[in-house]
């Protein structure tokens, strides 16, 4: 079974061809604000087809409209997309690739004239490859085979038969990560789609439980996280949809798109969001066989709001670069910064602060050393460190870190980063 990572970098079109969420959403939204005063039927019906997930029928509609006004960007971008679902269904490699170029003209075009959707940019971050669709669902020849039965009646807009076919897949490869993605995303359609409250609060309730299921399969893959965030905000459910938002991104971390859910979350409940303004006057940089050369602030020393305390981080730095870091890591050719050395260079410098302004030797404290004693009080500088101040040394700690310590990063977005 491939890693998480390897999987997305293979399946980043399939992923697309399920539809991200939010990207549609978006469009939507898009679509009614622009809409133009006096709207040709052609293009209402064509974007109509497109927001019920009909590509096959939206298409010609759609060529229509951009021959009749080639300056229209949203239905260059929806042309371009519907192209681009579409193409994933054609098996002819040559026939595939000559609607692949198309989609991509068409969202170029798009481009040069302002677009800058998230949905454009998705579609042609995946089309930068030469075929985004030539691996297959599935090294299980059944399960691949039902996966392009889903996908087929997904492009028409048949949810209920694509449903059918990403369960079967499932039913054949029970690791199959999209199958059980996908099929949450047909659920969440069908949520969106749907007039009555009960007819959707059933949909997004079991397209929640396809996306636990895709958890379950592949927990460090943002998606799915993502999607259920989607659903429960839809249904009202705001906390549980934060969760969800915050959970994608603790899954995927390096991922853009692990915190477009949260972002919008934040838009949507106005929200504001911050990371702790914690600034180091210490610098640090490369030094040949020294390994590092640590510098204080000038006139730092003689400043009277406690910045005294930031001469233990810069001790500690030193110390780890020495000696401290070959005992601490001894299977490791070399140094690297650490999550343990920057810990520990932030927590002696929270207490060295805390004890200036106990002893009364300094009658307040700067900023950044209020808000850092505060996050090493909560138990929470691991999190801040990861997702304020992380390098490529400290990135090779998170995954240990986040199978352990699964809460306190889930805390420190609630704690901390979001405020209302």
């Amino acid at each position: 079974m491939p890693t998480p990572q390897r999987l997305l970098s293979q399946k980043t079109s399939a992923f697309m061809v399920g539809l991200m969420l939010l990207p549609v959403l978006l469009v939507g939204l898009t679509s009614r604000a622009l809409a133009q005063e006096n709207e040709p039927l052609e293009r209402i019906e064509a974007f109509k087809l497109f927001d019920q997930n009909k590509f096959t029928e939206a298409i010609p509609l759609l060529d229509k409209v951009v021959k009749a006004s080639p300056s229209d960007s949203l239905a260059l971008e929806r042309l371009g997309w519907a192209l681009f679902v579409v193409s994933s269904s054609i098996s002819d490699p040559k026939e595939r690739k000559k609607t692949l170029d198309r989609s991509r003209t068409f969202l170029n075009r798009s481009k040069d004239l302002g677009n800058d959707s998230e949905l454009l940019r998705t579609a042609l971050e995946n089309l930068s490859k030469a075929d985004p669709f030539e691996s297959s669902f599935s090294a299980v020849k059944e399960a691949d085979a039902a996966m392009r039965e889903g996908e087929a009646a997904h492009i028409k807009g048949d949810l209920d038969k694509a449903i059918v076919g990403y369960e079967r897949a499932l039913r054949f490869d029970p690791k199959l990560y999209l199958a059980a993605l996908f099929a949450g995303d047909m659920y969440f359609k069908k949520g969106y789609q749907a007039t009555d409250q009960k007819a959707k609060d059933e949909n997004f309730n079991k397209a929640g439980e396809w996306f636990a299921k895709a958890i379950t399969i592949e927990p460090h893959v943002e998606t799915a996280h993502r999607y259920w965030g989607d659903a429960l905000m839809h249904q009202g459910k705001q906390q549980d949809a934060m969760i969800k938002f915050i959970d994608g991104i603790i899954a995927d971390p390096g991922n853009r798109k692990a915190y477009v859910g949260l972002s919008q979350w934040g838009k949507r409940n106005s929200a504001s969001m911050a990371h702790p303004a914690i600034d180091i006057p210490v610098k640090v940089t490369p030094a040949g066989d020294k390994k590092v050369d640590v510098s204080l602030a000038p006139g730092l020393l003689e400043r009277t709001d406690g910045s005294k305390a930031w001469e233990q981080y810069a001790s500690v730095r030193t110390r780890w670069a020495g000696a401290d870091f070959a005992k601490a890591y001894p299977k490791e050719a070399g140094y690297r910064h650490s999550l343990r050395e920057e810990t520990e260079a932030l927590s002696r410098t929270a207490e060295a602060a805390s004890e200036l302004l106990k002893s009364g030797k300094v009658q307040s404290l700067s900023p950044s050393l209020t808000a850092l004693i505060r996050l090493s009080e909560s138990g929470l500088l691991e999190p801040y460190i990861f997702f304020a101040r992380a390098d490529a040394g400290i990135v090779r700690d998170y995954a240990s870190y986040k199978l352990a310590n699964h809460d306190k990063l889930r805390r420190y977005w609630t704690d901390f980063v979001i405020s209302k």
